[in-house]
């Protein structure tokens, strides 16, 4: 009698890595591991399995079919072993570990990285990785554990949850403002330079505001990096829409038109649903909807009531 195939789940997750990124260095940096020790598994897993579970060429690892088949098995396999984790920590109450927080630049760095220490006092025993790079991590693929996203999640496995609301303005630098033109209606912003995100590059909807302020703004400067933006418009470049949230710690920093333009923009923070109930997970999420509760007044201005923004001045001073 012949005996079944045998594996173990660390077999699994080199698997896992290699078919969601598709190289062996990339798997291995995920795994805290080696290149040999990831192309070892590999081989190991297709000889116990007698099945070839990947196309080896020069751009990487490309599944085979059954290869694809193997992965809905593995990935069951990967969140039952996720929800026992979650019992086992649960009953312990322990939560240790390590999250991979993805969040965008602007709410990173002027945020979350304000509230960090309460974060690590709160949770000594919790690593985090704070992911800020130019466009959306994929939960589906592991990529994260944890995302703030701009736009709500539509569809698939995921939970989602709004954390906050905030608002933005328009921009510039006392200087730059005492120099230029005068801004007394909107028509007048075509006459100034804008400072903006590269079009192309604008990975959520939600970072698509020029037209909600005029739709005949061209940009003279374009970055991907909010701070560079942030930078450049204290540095007197031109007019900026930046988030209330930190451009107001700015003094040097002027609301143009306060009491017509103010646009609204939402956080959310989203996982996928088989990671909601890990104590890790939880404790982030817990943390981020009781600290951004708790800052409340950083991200909605005063002048902004129920019924919109309070008449003002063209130009603040």
């Amino acid at each position: 009698m012949n005996n079944p195939p045998q594996f173990t789940w660390d077999d699994l997750q080199f698997f896992l890595a290699v078919a969601r990124t598709g190289q062996l260095s990339t798997a291995a940096r995920q795994l805290r591991s080696s290149h040999a020790t990831v192309s070892r598994r590999i081989d190991r897993l297709e000889f116990t399995l007698k099945v070839k579970l990947f196309e080896r060429n020069p751009r990487g690892y490309v599944l085979t079919a059954m290869g694809t088949r193997f992965v809905e098995t593995a990935e069951r396999m990967e969140q039952e072993t996720e929800r026992l984790r979650a019992d086992l920590a649960a009953g312990s109450m322990a939560q240790r570990g390590l999250v991979r927080l993805s969040a965008p630049e602007g709410f990173a760095n002027f945020f979350f990285a304000t509230v960090l220490p309460q974060f690590a006092a709160q949770h000594p025993h919790l690593a985090l990785e704070l992911v800020t790079i130019q466009q959306i991590m994929s939960l589906s693929r592991k990529e994260a554990d944890l995302s703030v996203v701009l736009d709500e999640p539509k569809g698939g496995a995921y939970f989602a949850e709004k954390l906050t609301d905030y608002h933005l303005q328009v921009y510039g630098s006392r200087d730059y403002l005492a120099k230029a033109a005068p801004i007394t209606c909107r028509e007048d912003l075509l006459e100034h330079p804008f400072v903006s995100y590269i079009e192309e590059m604008i990975f959520a909807p939600g970072l698509d505001y020029l037209g909600d302020v005029h739709p005949r703004i061209k940009p003279q400067f374009q970055s991907s990096s909010i701070f560079a933006q942030l930078t450049a418009t204290r540095n007197g470049l031109g007019l900026c829409i930046l988030p209330y949230f930190f451009a107001s710690r700015y003094p040097e920093l002027v609301r143009v038109l306060p009491d017509e333009i103010d646009l609204k923009r939402h956080y959310w923070i989203t996982c996928h649903r088989d990671l909601k109930q890990a104590p890790r997970v939880r404790a982030v999420i817990d943390f981020l909807r009781e600290a951004v509760r708790g800052e409340d007044a950083r991200f909605v201005p005063p002048y902004v009531t129920a019924a919109g923004p309070t008449r003002r001045a063209k130009v603040e001073t």
